[in-house]
């Protein structure tokens, strides 16, 4: 088992590193997105505060822009069901 510090850190530091989502840091390291903004925002504080100014501009960066990759995100999906219509019943 990797001590709890240590990959508190590892995340930190995939999230500065690719700028990405808790959702995409929760992914790529097999935690929930809320143990990872629960990491992020209040332990890694403690171990690192300097790693933890980075990561906290970036959550407020993406909490920022969130209802537009959502807007983006339904877009897509509108596009792709009109370029491949459902068959009918």
């Amino acid at each position: 088992m990797v001590d709890k510090s240590i990959l508190i850190t590892q995340i930190a530091s995939y999230i500065i590193n690719t700028k990405c989502t808790v959702r995409d840091a929760g992914a790529e390291f097999g935690v929930g997105k809320s143990t990872v903004h629960k990491y992020m925002t209040e332990k890694l504080e403690d171990i690192n505060p300097e790693m933890y100014q980075k990561v906290r501009q970036i959550i407020d960066f993406n909490l920022s822009v969130r209802h537009l990759r959502g807007g983006e995100a339904t877009k897509e999906k509108y596009l792709k069901q009109h370029e491949n219509p459902p068959e009918n019943l």
